[in-house]
């Protein structure tokens, strides 16, 4: 028997996920509720019939996909005030790479935007970074070697 992949999502991220689901199954709905085409008793397949069930397919395997999201989903908390000097899911870390100051939150694979400062924890670099604290020194090999000094560590608090 195989684990469930865990998804680990913001409070927000949840919160968007759950929107999402619920205008897709409106939309679905919306679909299916009026006349769908007709498949045509010819040899050629209707292309408007081809699009629409293309359509139907895509909502529902995203329906299913979400759902499943939802059963193996965990809430990033911030952790006790005692743990808040390590990092973990939720930190928001200051780190020093050659010189150069970075920001970055450390987040789950779904929420991962980097280009809004948000890295995954399955990342190199945030894999590499969990559970260490302010002062470590950390490298990561992902294709190149980089080091990366670990300067400050915040959690929101929610």
């Amino acid at each position: 028997m195989t684990e469930e992949q865990k998804f680990y999502l913001t409070k927000e991220g949840l919160e968007r996920l759950k929107k999402e689901y619920e205008d897709l199954k409106e939309l679905k709905l919306a679909k299916t509720k009026g006349e769908s085409p007709k498949i045509l008793h010819s040899e050629d397949l209707n292309p408007e019939y081809l699009a629409f069930q293309e359509d139907i397919s895509f909502l529902e395997s995203r329906i299913i996909e979400l759902e499943n999201v939802f059963k193996n989903a965990a809430i990033i908390n911030t952790p006790k005030r005692e743990k808040q000097n390590i990092i973990d899911l939720g930190a928001t870390v200051m780190v020093e790479v050659d010189g150069q100051k970075d920001e970055f939150t450390l987040v789950g694979s779904l929420e991962a935007n980097p280009s809004v400062g948000k890295i995954s924890n399955e990342s190199p670099v945030g894999k590499a970074l969990l559970g260490h604290r302010v002062g470590d020194n950390v490298i990561v090999s992902s294709p190149i070697q980089t080091a990366y000094k670990i300067k400050k560590i915040k959690y929101q608090i929610a």
